[in-house]
């Protein structure tokens, strides 16, 4: 099974451990970064990931933030990306089973590397369902579909002057 992993500084050291934790299993791990824990932003890790995913159809990707949430919300922009917070095994077994997620995002600061750990299992070891969730994964797919060309039709965003405001 081949996955790719990638966090911000805040996620670093349990995505160092996760992919080992993978390769331990026997998989290939692709590690997009970060290299360290010099502060750095999370979308880029999230959406990097993310592509790796979407353009490798099979692969899975692992994903850390300080709480999962913000890097998982990068990930989810990636057409054909389908990220899931998991702060235990239950919500990553239902992720793949009945979402067919195929990134998984965890928050450094909220779950613990044994817990992270049981639910990479778990996300891992968990086939997709199928049947009813099918058309529901069909629906994600068709809002991704239609956020692109909704995005290409109405070009640049307009300029609301708040450029003094960051």
């Amino acid at each position: 099974m081949k996955w790719f992993v990638g966090s911000d500084h805040a996620g670093y050291q349990l995505k160092q451990h996760l992919g080992e934790v993978l390769r331990e299993l026997g998989d290939e791990v692709v590690d997009l970064g970060t290299d360290s824990e010099a502060s750095v932003d999370y979308p880029d890790y999230g959406a990097a990931v993310a592509r790796c995913v979407a353009a490798e159809p099979g692969t899975l990707g692992v994903v850390v933030c300080g709480s999962g949430n913000g890097i998982a919300m990068a990930a989810n922009r990636v057409p054909g990306a389908r990220a899931a917070v998991a702060t235990e095994e239950y919500a990553a077994r239902m992720a793949r089973a009945h979402n067919d997620a195929n990134v998984i995002a965890f928050g450094q600061r909220i779950t613990g590397p044994g817990v992270a750990e049981q639910a990479l299992r778990a996300f891992r070891d968990t086939p997709f369902e199928g049947g009813r969730h099918q058309r529901r994964v069909d629906k994600l797919e068709a809002l991704s579909a239609d956020r692109a060309s909704a995005t290409a039709a109405d070009g640049p965003a307009p300029d609301t002057g708040s450029k003094d405001r960051d």
